[in-house]
């Protein structure tokens, strides 16, 4: 019996919040942060998380973690199928205000598909792409390197994908030579 009050109880505050939500247009913000490898999403990410009231954050990597790791469209789909799940239980919450989502998403074809399985109704999506020069992008991957955190190899793919970044229909957060305080800031003022 106290289970099923309990029950009414977190329903009668979902109205309440859903309401409170539409009344004051206070839409849950989807906070969508990409780049190239290295650029520094998930330090950023991680970090900008914790400045949000409310928030959640997802590292889209961790939906395709794999050994060994393998592209073909099977897994393609299953991590879009991963991300779009945790995503829409974020989002749908009834404490989430923010939700911070970083992946490397090279493409405005790869950033559509991912939102296309997002229920966004009251949702405000920021696209916010963290780029840098390609000077300070080698010496952060080369830093990882020697950190045992990346292979040589990563320099090569991320200078291969760098340009494709600049073309998508993001906003744009330059990190060369800005410290994580800097950087988090500056998303801040984007989004409130």
């Amino acid at each position: 019996k106290t289970m099923m009050i309990l029950i009414e109880q977190l329903k009668v505050s979902r109205i309440i919040w859903e309401y409170h939500r539409r009344e004051y247009n206070m839409n849950t913000k989807l906070i969508v942060i990409n780049g190239v490898m290295g650029v520094g999403k998930t330090t950023v990410s991680k970090k900008l998380y914790k400045e949000l009231e409310n928030s959640f954050w997802l590292d889209g990597d961790n939906c395709w973690t794999m050994n060994p790791f393998i592209v073909n469209e099977e897994n393609k789909d299953m991590v879009l199928n991963n991300i779009s799940f945790i995503l829409n239980n974020f989002l749908s919450n009834s404490n989430s205000k923010s939700v911070v989502f970083n992946w490397v998403i090279q493409s405005d074809d790869i950033m559509n598909e991912v939102l296309s399985r997002i229920n966004t109704e009251n949702v405000d999506v920021y696209k916010i792409t963290l780029m840098c020069t390609k000077e300070e992008l080698i010496r952060r991957i080369e830093s990882d390197v020697r950190l045992g955190l990346r292979d040589n190899k990563n320099v090569e793919r991320s200078l291969e994908r760098y340009d494709m970044y600049k073309a998508m229909d993001t906003i744009k957060v330059d990190t060369t030579g800005k410290n994580i305080e800097k950087i988090v800031e500056e998303i801040l003022g984007l989004v409130e």
